[in-house]
């Protein structure tokens, strides 16, 4: 039996925020979100109020830059941060499903800057005492991934949702921070994801527009880029199918200004930086 109530956190509400799960039998996974508003104490305070005045309450309130933690509800129980996958109900699958918000927008990532404490170790160990393992397991939207696989997830990659959050996040940076065994016994970047050729990402994205209609010079590298473009929200899914046409360098361009960039640094053409963060935040390693 794994922590049901992290000892000494803020206790958020009345304790009641779901029900058992749907599938215990499927395995147990942690769902990051951020809240979109700032930090600190007032800012904690008001999502934790607002967020059980709409009834869409996760398990955890986190901010990182005081280390601050919050509990809603107990970790064996659903939480009511994610909408449905048609009949699937997103928030019951898995052993757990534990559902943490962090005080941050999607835009700039939260460990880039963030303060991790003993809090933050504290919740990862609550986290792994239901055996979610120290694995990146968000690829998309996919429902055989989110049924199949256990480890952390992004709002992004449920099923049923649009959200775009946590965005970039270093997922090596979650675990490191938490120390412990679990850290040290997670595998290797390599070992998490498929691999991504820069160059062959850039090549595609040089020639298949002017080519003819669904040439794709480097459909293998090009389809991982795709789908977690369309799991941002930024192209539609029927056009995640390895060529790198307009409507491709169209998104990627939008991804580009997301990051920050604008004029000629947001022309479609994938950068190391860019896809990087793309890489970081949908599962798959950049290469040169």
């Amino acid at each position: 039996m794994g922590t049901t109530w992290i000892p000494g956190v803020v206790r958020l509400g009345d304790g009641a925020i779901g029900g058992p799960m749907d599938s215990p039998e499927l395995p147990p996974r942690v769902v990051w979100h951020t809240t979109e508003s700032g930090a600190g104490n007032a800012a904690f305070d008001a999502v934790g109020a607002y967020l059980i005045r709409q009834g869409s309450e996760p398990h955890l309130l986190y901010d990182p830059t005081t280390d601050r933690l919050g509990q809603f509800g107990p970790l064996d129980r659903s939480a009511r941060a994610l909408r449905n996958d048609g009949d699937t109900r997103t928030n019951r699958t898995g052993r757990v499903c534990v559902q943490i918000e962090v005080l941050a927008r999607a835009a700039t990532p939260f460990t880039g800057y963030w303060k991790p404490g003993p809090r933050f170790g504290a919740l990862m160990a609550a986290v792994r005492s239901w055996g979610v393992p120290d694995v990146w397991a968000g690829r998309g939207r996919s429902r055989t991934d989110w049924r199949g696989r256990g480890g952390h997830f992004g709002h992004v990659h449920v099923p049923g949702n649009d959200h775009w959050d946590p965005g970039a996040i270093d997922p090596a940076a979650l675990f490191a921070a938490a120390g412990g065994a679990g850290a040290k016994q997670r595998p290797s970047p390599s070992h998490l994801r498929s691999v991504v050729s820069l160059a062959r990402v850039l090549a595609a994205a040089r020639t298949d527009p002017a080519a003819a209609q669904g040439a794709a010079a480097h459909r293998a590298d090009v389809i991982p880029v795709e789908r977690a473009l369309a799991a941002e929200g930024l192209l539609p899914a029927q056009w995640a199918d390895g060529s790198f046409g307009t409507k491709t360098m169209t998104a990627y361009a939008a991804w580009q200004r997301r990051c920050g960039f604008g004029g000629a640094d947001a022309d479609g053409l994938p950068g190391r930086t860019t896809l990087e963060r793309l890489g970081k935040a949908h599962g798959f390693q950049v290469t040169a």
